[in-house]
């Protein structure tokens, strides 16, 4: 499994952003497809989850504020940042597995990064 993300940039905090994550190649095996971020000096962490059936789970402070989605006929799962805040810089990365859980050792398939950074 292969997944490509798009979509990080510079936004100013309240802003908004949308972010991309394609899978592709043995996509049968995948049941969650998700996103983690990590910042500088600290551990990767999950902030939205997305199941094969749409059960989602996000992290606490991105609640209210963060949408995960996913169209599962073109293998993609998104991620709408709205009301962003500078704390919201890092890079995002997408994730994909078959098992559900928090813990990132529970994700094969990792996306190669992409960096989002919030202005104040």
């Amino acid at each position: 499994v292969q997944l490509q993300a798009y979509g990080g940039g510079l936004v100013q905090a309240g802003g908004s952003l949308r972010l991309s994550c394609a899978a592709s190649g043995n996509i049968d095996v995948i049941n969650v497809m998700g996103w983690y971020r990590q910042a500088p000096g600290r551990e990767r962490e999950m902030v939205a989850l997305h199941t094969r059936t749409g059960s989602t789970n996000y992290e606490d402070s991105v609640k209210g504020r963060f949408t995960v989605s996913r169209d599962s006929a073109k293998n993609t799962v998104f991620l709408q940042m709205n009301s962003v805040q500078p704390e919201d810089t890092a890079v995002y990365y997408c994730a994909a597995g078959e098992r559900y859980g928090n813990r990132r050792e529970m994700y094969d398939y990792w996306g190669q990064g992409t960096q989002v950074t919030v202005s104040s």
